[in-house]
């Protein structure tokens, strides 16, 4: 795994496994410096190898997707635990709201030992609104062929289309609504943040709701 190091301070580059301790000189590695993270951003040395490069890139994805995934445990708990208090929790730790939310949806939707480690964050994110026994067959399809989240989604919405195609008798139209256009525009970026189209992410929001009221 690709090791990045934390520079605290512009005058200090040392290495995460030597951190710590009192070095007159920090070592360099065949002669080439480390990658060095920062509160803002990485610090890439000039002349990096292609493939040090790479290895770089999955660790920080492997940061970013285990962060999601902790980021929702933490909010449910909080919901569960501290239902009169954790949102006050959540703006003292100076977090997005509507961003956590969705993290603890999926969250709450798959127990540890139903999360895959070889998929993404966002693979089970695609099947949290399937019920368990067919979301855990979509993502062993992922598994099992390699399928990124994109194709992952593809293959879902071609699915999807071919229920609609043997089911069309039985569609039903929703009757139209007018809404305040700031209200529109909020449920827009919501579904733009979860990566989803508009009408799927309606369908997607009126079936939460459903199963709030009535049950799965």
């Amino acid at each position: 795994m690709q090791q990045i190091a934390r520079d605290d301070q512009d005058d200090r580059r040392l290495p995460v496994s030597r951190r710590g301790a009192a070095r007159s000189a920090p070592r360099r590695d065949s002669g080439q410096e480390r990658i060095l993270t920062t509160r803002v951003g990485l610090k890439i040395p000039v002349g990096l190898p292609y493939d040090r490069w790479q290895k770089a890139g999955a660790h920080i994805f492997q940061i970013a997707d285990s962060s999601a995934w902790c980021l929702g445990d933490w909010m449910v708990y909080g919901q569960e635990r501290y239902a009169d208090r954790y949102q006050t929790g959540v703006q003292a730790a100076g977090l997005d709201y509507q961003t956590l939310r969705n993290y603890a949806w999926v969250a709450r939707h798959f127990e540890l030992w139903r999360r895959r480690e070889e998929l993404s964050f966002g693979h089970h994110a695609e099947v949290t609104s399937l019920p368990p026994a067919e979301a855990d067959a979509w993502l062993d399809r992922a598994e099992q062929h390699g399928w990124s989240r994109n194709q992952l989604r593809a293959q879902l919405r071609q699915s999807r289309q071919g229920n609609r195609a043997v089911s069309a008798p039985e569609r039903a139209s929703l009757p139209r609504i007018s809404a305040p256009s700031d209200r529109v525009e909020r449920w827009r970026e919501a579904a733009s943040r979860m990566e989803r189209d508009f009408e799927e992410w309606i369908l997607v929001a009126l079936d939460r709701a459903a199963a709030h009221e009535i049950g799965p």
